[in-house]
């Protein structure tokens, strides 16, 4: 879903901005969110570890694609499913959040562990509007996201590449390179695998 912001012919005089409380998104997508966040509070948050078959079923009816062998525990937040794609075997552990106002794609095998933080969004600092800016990331094959760790707006996560618990990654992560630290730098590569 894009923002209100993204359209050409929006006339912004007389709209709030969002820095100052305006919304950023149509009412009908406001309204749509609001379902699917009770829906997965009611649903799902709840639901022991052993349902990911019913938390994906709740996920496709709401637009996310997944394979399924894709594993999404009940405490995590995904901003909205229709910008969620998960091959299979890709899984995101507990507390995670998923902040896609742009798409998110976990390919096979790619894994996303507790309390990480995949944030497609940001804002334009340098207009008055302060408008959001959404960029997807993609995490390849064998790619793992380690605990507490934050994937940044545009990032693309190589394959096998490994962001070290509480990791930032600002700028894309090269395959089967490890990171660490704040901003992610490699620190040591790794033996390719299937």
């Amino acid at each position: 879903m894009k923002s209100r912001y993204d359209d050409p012919g929006l006339d912004t005089l007389g709209l709030a901005a969002p820095l100052l409380g305006g919304p950023t998104f149509a009412l009908r997508f406001r309204l749509m969110r609001l379902a699917w966040l009770v829906a997965w509070r009611c649903l799902a948050a709840w639901t022991p570890s052993p349902f990911h078959p019913w938390r994906n079923l709740l996920l496709r009816l709401f637009g996310a694609k997944l394979d399924p062998t894709a594993i999404v525990h009940g405490s995590t937040v995904v901003w909205w499913p229709g910008n969620l794609t998960m091959g299979p075997n890709a899984s995101m552990g507990p507390g995670v959040i998923c902040y896609n106002v742009a798409p998110v794609t976990l390919e096979a095998m790619a894994i996303v562990s507790q309390r990480a933080h995949l944030c497609t969004g940001t804002h334009d600092i340098q207009q008055p509007a302060f408008p959001l800016v959404a960029r997807p990331i993609v995490l390849r094959r064998n790619a793992w996201i380690a605990a507490e760790a934050f994937v940044g707006p545009g990032m693309e996560v190589g394959e096998g590449a490994v962001l070290g618990a509480r990791g930032v990654a600002v700028r894309a992560l090269e395959p089967w390179t490890v990171y660490a630290g704040n901003p992610a730098r490699a620190v040591a590569s790794r033996r390719q695998v299937g």
